[in-house]
């Protein structure tokens, strides 16, 4: 494993802040993976699957970045590097573009927003139990889908153009 001084590469991560102890478990996951794998997370900073995303990082001794609505009052406990922006929702947008890929884990309006960012941006984007938008042709939005946080995270970092030694598993 490589010491969370030597990581370059961030993923960002969004979902919902009321998650169910089933998706409260695969941001977890996807946060201890990420950071056995060299990367920096990116979330929202505040409860559900940004606590839980923040939480691996943290038990793996990694980075967590926190963008925050308001005030720093409102970071999680594990957040590494809490952001307070002052932008309410459209801080969203300073979410999904620090990082080089994007995973969304479970269902809110907020994370649909933050997709749309990614989708607009042109980001990796890889879906982990999450929304599944439908445009007016019938065709579902162009994102990896994954059916566990192993497959979610190999995915986003396969996704990330140029590659780096940091990704190698």
């Amino acid at each position: 494993m490589l010491n969370s001084s030597d990581a370059t590469i961030i993923v960002s991560v969004i979902g919902t802040s009321t998650a169910s102890s089933e998706i409260y478990a695969l941001a977890l996951e996807v946060g201890r993976l990420l950071v056995r794998r060299g990367c920096i997370v990116a979330c929202g900073g505040r409860g559900g699957v940004m606590e839980a995303v923040c939480r691996g990082a943290f038990e793996e001794e990694g980075i967590s970045i926190g963008f925050l609505p308001g005030g720093i009052e409102e970071a999680n406990s594990y957040v590494t590097i809490p952001i307070p922006t002052g932008l309410g929702e459209a801080r969203n947008l300073l979410v999904v573009s620090a990082g080089k890929a994007v995973i969304s884990i479970g269902s809110a309006f907020g994370t649909l927003s933050e997709i749309g960012f990614a989708l607009k941006s042109g980001k990796p984007l890889v879906g982990l139990a999450t929304w599944k938008a439908i445009d007016e042709e019938g065709n579902i939005f162009p994102a990896m889908m994954a059916s566990c946080p192993e497959e979610a995270v190999e995915m986003a970092l396969s996704s990330i153009s140029g590659g780096n030694d940091l990704v190698k598993g």
